[in-house]
């Protein structure tokens, strides 16, 4: 099998890296891989991931839930209890960032289409786009959502879309470069992008180390920090105007990574460190276990 090895920062360019952990992979292979720090933008990336051809078979579980929407298990019945409340802040972040209650959406890495559900049900016009074939016919069963390929990204007209969502999905793009590009082409002139990414300087990060479950290796291509963020969408043209904090994010990665670090559910430690990470976020969103940039094209 054919890996990536990267001898610059995948996201800003500086030779500049380091090896600072190495993470397991807990979900689907038991592999290892090394995750470097690059001392320019404060990125950092996992080492020697598959090539994009081959990464396929590390989503292949059941334990995967943004492609399976498996209910088994605490954590995952934890998961789906609260995402009615996510779902309507995913809503309100896409209304405030466009000034719409109804418009042309795009969410790239739909998983199995439970957002756009949600805002097809406000007569929002959504597009859906998903690599994955398994959580592309989930989202046909579940919604009747047909979300389009990964690939139809770079075949969609310029300029369409009032409000393209990215949520948890840009730490997986392996042609991150390119998709940005692409992304600012397909947006309307006052058009919103809102990207939803893993904190690594987050509290949660810091306490559960390589065993973070957010670092999700080798799904996760990369890790970022708010400054690599920014670093990266600079280069793009691309502002940031906002940050919100995924409030209940923490709750969940704490407890997936005291399961990896005890083999149990681990519910009263995990909910207590979701809960610290929780309220450091509260007081400043830059150390939140996930943060949503909410951004417009320069």
């Amino acid at each position: 099998m054919s890996s990536i090895y990267y001898k610059a920062c995948p996201i800003c360019g500086s030779g500049n890296i380091h090896k600072v952990l190495a993470a397991k992979d807990h979900t689907v292979s038991g592999e290892t891989f090394d995750i470097f720090h690059c001392g320019h933008c404060s990125g950092r990336f996992t080492q020697h991931v598959p090539g994009s051809a081959e990464i396929g078979r590390y989503y292949q579980s059941q334990e995967y839930i943004s492609h399976s929407e498996t209910k088994k298990g605490l954590i995952n019945r934890l998961y789906h209890s609260v995402r009615k409340i996510t779902m309507r802040s995913k809503q309100n972040w896409v209304k405030a960032a466009t000034g719409l209650k109804q418009g042309s959406l795009l969410d790239i890495g739909c998983g199995t289409g439970a957002f756009l559900h949600y805002m097809k049900q406000l007569n929002w016009d959504v597009t859906g786009l998903e690599p994955d074939d398994t959580a592309r016919s989930n989202a046909k069963t579940l919604y009747g959502i047909e979300p389009l390929p990964s690939s139809e990204l770079f075949h969609l007209p310029a300029q369409q879309y009032d409000a393209i969502t990215m949520w948890h999905v840009l730490e997986h793009v392996h042609s991150l470069h390119d998709y940005l590009r692409q992304i600012r082409t397909l947006l309307k002139p006052e058009g919103a992008l809102i990207i939803a990414v893993p904190n690594y300087t987050s509290p949660d990060a810091e306490h559960y180390k390589e065993l973070w479950a957010a670092y999700d290796v080798p799904r996760h291509l990369y890790h970022f920090s708010p400054s690599s963020m920014e670093e990266l969408l600079k280069q793009h043209k691309i502002r940031i105007v906002r940050k919100h904090p995924m409030v209940f994010d923490g709750f969940y990665v704490s407890l997936l990574s005291e399961k990896y670090k005890t083999g149990g559910n681990g519910l009263i430690k995990g909910f207590w460190n979701g809960f610290r990470s929780y309220r450091k976020g509260l007081k400043n969103v830059d150390r939140c276990s996930s943060v949503v940039y909410e951004c417009k094209a320069d």
